[in-house]
């Protein structure tokens, strides 16, 4: 793995539209649960390279990483040769998907507390 290679992260980039056609579009709570989580450890977010997709699929930039199975937001891909036991992978990457999955994988990597 390279020193500068670092896990990204893709969450939904806010404002989207929807079936309910809200006024001022919609956000994921899901991506907004762990954009809360990076807002409360810097440090963290430092380390991940945090990337913002429009909702509409295919997110080609996702499906490009993980498969176009595996794009739903958020999901944290690892770099090449990161791979944890237990993880899913495409392509030889591993990935972990779902906010308390990421949520769990992160306060492990970085020491961050808990969800309570």
């Amino acid at each position: 793995m390279s020193a500068a290679a670092k896990p990204i992260l893709f969450l939904l980039r806010a404002g989207f539209s929807n079936a309910k056609q809200e006024p001022g579009g919609a956000y994921c709570p899901e991506c907004a649960t762990i954009a809360g989580l990076l807002y409360y450890y810097p440090e963290m977010a430092a380390a991940l390279d945090v990337r913002l997709v429009d909702a509409p699929r295919p997110r080609p930039e996702v499906v490009a990483l993980v498969g176009e199975e595996n794009q739903s937001c958020p999901v944290l891909v690892l770099p090449v040769g990161d791979r944890p036991a237990g993880l899913p992978e495409f392509n030889g990457r591993a990935f972990v998907s779902g906010p308390e999955k990421i949520e769990d994988f992160l306060a492990e990597r970085y020491g961050t507390a808990r969800s309570h």
